[in-house]
């Protein structure tokens, strides 16, 4: 009876190419009539504990007349925006064999629904090694009892789901991907060599496509159209972007728009990101959107006004000041293999001068192998049985550690190897994140709690010097590859291939876009 995959349809749907609306939910209503649905017989057809404990607290009535089962019908109507098909709730509710059946499987969908909106389809913790951010907490049962004795199903159900600006930004995105899904036909551009601004490659002729099914390129014009309007130029342009292998200016721009778009380097070459990129049609797109909505479903709905919000996937900081982006930076996180993981935990003190425990996987595999000499250049030492890096320039954690409470050993940091931040694919470390101009954003947090004094005299000590935050600051480290930014959602690659990962967990087949699998040789944590 518990068969409600309430993303298995979308899926199927989507890989298909179909961007129409399923319409199974519509004018279907499940009809109970109360009166032949006894207390003994609804508590032999429940099954779900929920389910048993929403009906023991009311003394096992029933509550699905004709108006309350036509309003919930209605409500998962409702739930196309949210990449979410219902279809299955409903079908399932008119499967019961008698009233009692279908009375029980009404509550389960309500609840199986609500759960969907409130906190997601799947459980993070179940599908990823770490998960610990917070999540968001909903009492179910006790609001559906409430909306049955008058507050309403439908907007019960409705105000489950994030409301903020970001949420609904991405619900329009996916509906309209979605819908230009329907006409799509795409093949996968194959990675290989660089393509370089007027060169010549077989692949071009497809990424041209790519490019205008994706409204980077204005649709091609056939001859006899430029004839028409008098457009000779325009007439000439079909022809080097449908058939020709040249690289043109035309498809540079293009280009550099998505690269810019996925926060790609936009220098016009086309790598394997930005094939990763362009491999990223209206299907692809929607089902991308439909996993960022369930990653949004499971975020507490009011997080604190004052906190550090580190997108992993953008490689992005933001601190966040009573509620205002008050300071957005680059970072870099973990690469592929040695992942940043999706955790919260605060900033408990500042620590000015670091030095380095270095973790004994990379000692054994990237700092001993390297031999004695290389260890002495690096002042790095051996204290009770561990390497050491000691405070100074080439510290991998530079002059200021910004100290995380978890069980990870996972926190933010400065780094001597400022050059990284300029790349716009910054996932090159062991899974911490370093922080650009860390000194600088080191005061900005001191300042804020009035330790600016306190930290620059420790960073002026050279040595090792712990700064106490009189206020922890709460830390999310979340991986968000679409997102709302100035006004636009913007799509980032998927270097961790979690995005996969949860799509399967949510009934989709197959991978959503190829991915190139890359490792930086880097020592810092």
């Amino acid at each position: 009876m518990r068969k409600l995959l309430v993303c298995v349809s979308v899926a199927a749907m989507l890989v298909a190419g179909c961007g129409s609306q399923s319409g199974g939910t519509k004018g279907e209503t499940v009809t109970v009539d109360p009166n032949q649905v006894s207390p003994q017989d609804l508590q032999a057809a429940v099954k779900d504990e929920r389910v048993k404990r929403f009906y023991a607290a009311r003394n096992w009535a029933p509550v699905w007349n004709a108006e309350r089962s036509a309003e919930l019908t209605s409500a998962f109507a409702d739930a196309e925006r949210h990449g979410i098909n219902a279809d299955g709730y409903v079908k399932n509710a008119k499967a019961g064999a008698n009233a009692a059946e279908r009375e029980a499987a009404l509550t389960l969908a309500a609840l199986d629904y609500g759960q969907a909106l409130a906190i997601g389809f799947v459980d993070p913790r179940k599908i990823f090694e770490v998960y610990e951010v917070p999540m968001n907490q909903v009492d179910l049962i006790g609001g559906l009892s409430q909306a049955i004795n008058g507050g309403g199903v439908r907007a019960w159900l409705a105000g489950l789901a994030p409301q903020d600006a970001e949420y609904k930004a991405l619900q329009d995105a996916y509906l309209a991907y979605r819908q230009r899904a329907a006409q799509e036909q795409k093949a996968a551009i194959q990675a290989g060599d660089p393509i370089k601004p007027g060169s010549r490659d077989p692949r071009v002729p497809q990424i041209a496509e790519g490019l205008r099914s994706n409204g980077y390129l204005a649709a091609a014009q056939s001859a006899q159209e430029a004839e028409a309007s008098g457009n000779a130029q325009a007439e000439a342009a079909p022809k080097a972007a449908t058939g020709s292998s040249g690289y043109t200016p035309e498809l540079v721009a293009a280009v550099k728009k998505v690269q810019a778009d996925y926060g790609i380097e936009p220098d016009g070459v086309i790598g394997n990101s930005t094939i990763e990129a362009l491999n990223t049609g209206a299907k692809e797109r929607a089902r991308i959107l439909a996993v960022n909505l369930e990653r949004r479903r499971w975020l507490a709905r009011t997080p604190p006004p004052t906190r550090i919000d580190v997108n992993t996937a953008a490689a992005e900081l933001t601190y966040w000041r009573d509620g205002q982006a008050a300071n957005r930076r680059k970072v870099v996180v973990g690469q592929p293999d040695w992942e940043t993981p999706e955790l919260g935990s605060p900033i408990a003190r500042l620590v000015a001068n670091p030095d380095w425990t270095i973790p004994d996987s990379i000692a054994k595999e990237e700092i001993i192998p390297k031999g004695a000499t290389y260890m002495a250049k690096e002042n790095i030492v051996t204290k009770n049985g561990r390497l050491v890096q000691q405070p100074g320039p080439k510290s991998a954690l530079g002059l200021v550690k910004f100290d995380m409470i978890n069980d990870h050993a996972i926190y933010l940091h400065d780094t001597p190897a400022k050059a990284l931040f300029a790349s716009t694919q910054r996932h090159s470390s062991h899974g911490c994140a370093r922080v650009d101009d860390a000194i600088g954003f080191a005061r900005l947090l001191a300042d804020d709690q009035g330790q600016r004094e306190a930290f620059d005299k420790a960073l002026a000590t050279k040595k090792e010097t712990p700064v106490p935050l009189p206020n922890q600051i709460p830390v999310r480290l979340l991986y968000h590859s679409a997102y709302l930014d100035g006004g636009k959602v913007v799509f980032r690659t998927d270097p961790y291939g979690w995005d996969d990962k949860l799509a399967q967990a949510l009934g989709f087949e197959g991978q959503i876009r190829p991915r190139v699998k890359t490792h930086v040789t880097d020592v810092g944590p």
